[in-house]
């Protein structure tokens, strides 16, 4: 088998997971800037995490280990298997503090770095929105007059106090995923099972 692992934070959670569960990860964890690592029978690929849904639905790798807000925003075919737990956070609606978001009548204009989950969550309370895809800090998007909100992820909530926003609406919670390829929970079906037995185990 072999597993797509979004490289950073989850990477490195993963790997304490691998470890609890007995696996050895010494490769993965000196790995220099080798891409594709030994642990026990299969391999691991690092990849940013859109690319660990691509390798999933292509099918280069049978098993995958991405956020479930990657899996929100760019969706794609496969089996979501198992919530892992960790990497936890959430998405929220939030603006101004003491400011009414839904006041008014005109269509409201959200900043985001994730415009698909934004879009959802609105068409899911009937409502048009105008949507302006920010790649870097979207709290200043309220603070300069773009947008009426932000759509983003929220940790601890700090950086959205430190701006004078506060969070509005939680829209989704978020935490790390395991995913697997379509054809290969078929071809696989006993390794795969296994592999998921032993994660289940040691999170009991």
């Amino acid at each position: 088998m072999r597993l797509a692992l979004t490289k950073g934070r989850i990477e490195k959670q993963t790997i304490a997971l691998f470890e609890k569960i007995g696996f050895d990860c010494s490769e993965l964890k000196d790995k220099g800037r080798k891409l594709i690592l030994p642990v026990e029978n299969f391999e691991v690929l690092l990849a940013k995490p859109d690319d660990v849904i691509t390798y999933i639905e292509y099918g280069v790798c049978d098993l995958g280990i991405v956020g479930k807000d990657t899996i929100a925003q760019k969706g794609g075919k496969f089996y979501e298997v198992l919530d892992l737990g960790f990497g936890k956070c959430r998405f929220a609606l939030a603006n101004k503090k003491d400011v009414d978001f839904y006041a008014g009548s005109g269509v409201k204009t959200i900043a985001t770095k994730y415009p698909n989950v934004a879009r959802n969550y609105f068409q899911s309370k009937n409502m048009d929105i105008r949507i302006i895809k920010i790649e870097g800090s979207v709290e200043v998007a309220p603070l300069l007059g773009l947008a009426d909100g932000i759509v983003d992820i929220v940790e601890t909530g700090n950086t959205l106090v430190a701006n004078g926003l506060e969070v509005k609406e939680w829209i989704m919670d978020i935490s790390s995923r395991l995913i697997v390829n379509t054809a290969s929970m078929k071809l696989k079906m006993e390794e795969i099972n296994e592999f998921i037995r032993k994660i289940e185990n040691v999170k009991i």
